[in-house]
């Protein structure tokens, strides 16, 4: 378990399809389909990690507006799904079953200082983004922390970008796992690992190409 093993399971914001994203209901989902690890989102809020994808609250809670008009109290008060709350990092983190890795993805602004600045256990975790200046800063304070880059869109030089970073793995959406991009990214010396796969045949099928782990909203079905 951990990020030790040859082809991870990640649980995507915990379970996505199994529960509300991101709540405590959704990584207890991902923990009993026994994954790898779990993979969440945060944002700063009065200079504590709150874990939410989106820089406002409207589509994962029954509030409106954007998450850095919160204060952690209130923040807490809304409802993110079937009651639940929207976790704090180190609540998150105080649950993780022993050797079950955490996949900490940089959002709003402040992520990376916070983050950089929270004690982590290093051989379990890695900490990702998709903005590429956000995770340079955290690598510069944090050296000893795996890092990611992770692409939704091509870019042209995703290697260069990662070594930038002394990247651990190259994060790359489904649509762009190509047979001949991961070759590529492969033979340049990275792991890669594929966000979001759904089907056990896709998950097959990446693997047999040299692909480290995927990200599921259904660990359930991707373990098959």
């Amino acid at each position: 378990m951990g990020f030790d093993g040859k082809f991870l399971i990640i649980g995507h914001r915990g379970a996505a399809g199994l529960a509300p994203e991101n709540t405590m209901k959704a990584f207890r989902a991902a923990f009993a389909c026994g994954v790898d690890a779990i993979e969440l989102d945060v944002h700063e809020v009065d200079s504590r990690l709150a874990v939410i994808h989106d820089p406002t609250v409207d589509r994962t809670t029954n509030g409106r507006g954007r998450v850095s008009d919160y204060s952690v109290t209130d923040l807490r008060k809304l409802d993110a799904g079937d009651g639940e709350a929207i976790p704090l990092l180190e609540e998150v983190m105080q649950s993780l079953p022993a050797g079950v890795g955490i996949n900490i993805e940089l959002k709003g602004p402040g992520t990376e200082r916070l983050a950089a600045a929270t004690s982590l256990d290093l051989a379990n975790t890695l900490v990702s983004s998709h903005d590429l200046g956000r995770l340079r800063a955290f690598r510069r304070a944090r050296p000893d922390v795996r890092c990611a880059p992770v692409f939704r869109v091509p870019y042209p030089n995703m290697t260069g970008t990662a070594r930038a970073v002394d990247a651990w793995s190259i994060n790359i959406r489904n649509d762009l796992a190509t047979p001949r991009r991961i070759g590529r990214l492969i033979d340049a010396g990275f792991r890669v690992m594929v966000y979001t796969v759904n089907d056990s045949e896709r998950a097959f099928e990446l693997r047999q190409q040299g692909v480290s782990g995927v990200f599921s909203d259904f660990p359930d079905r991707v373990r098959s």
